[in-house]
């Protein structure tokens, strides 16, 4: 069984602030199980560490959808970025035969419940969490650990 799954929640360096977030992963029962680690905005061609990112007008299915765009903290267009991730992620589900992804929280690549800055509302899924719902994939957002 392969599942991909956040690679920041493995322990590797890969989040905007070049650090980790490992993850509070569920039990898995099946002997055979290889994780398959993905940081999509590394696969778009974001550098780590990077500027961290929001998006703006809307959610993940919106970026998708040319409605709402991603932006960095320093104001710089990211959307191409993150689309190229998302799809490259998709490429690889498709080629190794993935169905379950193990999602990091709060991200606006990973996240499936991203929350508004400004109203603290649920806005939706980050911009590779949509597209891999949209795909009928199995996403599970995975909530990283309290940082000790």
């Amino acid at each position: 069984m392969k599942i991909l799954i956040s690679a920041c929640l493995l322990g590797v360096n890969c989040r905007y602030d070049g650090r980790s977030s490992p993850g509070n992963l569920p039990e898995i029962k099946e002997k055979d199980v290889c994780f398959i680690p993905v940081c999509p905005e590394q696969l778009g061609g974001l550098p780590t560490p990077r500027s961290p990112s929001s998006i703006i007008g809307g959610n993940g299915f919106d970026v998708l959808d040319g409605k709402a765009r991603v932006a960095s903290q320093n104001n710089l267009d990211v959307t191409d970025k993150f689309l190229k991730g998302a799809f490259e992620t998709l490429k690889l589900i498709k080629k190794l035969g993935i169905d379950t992804c193990y999602l990091k929280d709060r991200s606006p690549s990973c996240g499936i419940r991203l929350i508004s800055e400004a109203t603290g509302e649920i806005v939706g899924p980050g911009v590779t969490a949509a597209l891999l719902i949209r795909e009928n994939h199995q996403v599970i957002e995975i909530k990283a650990k309290a940082a000790p």
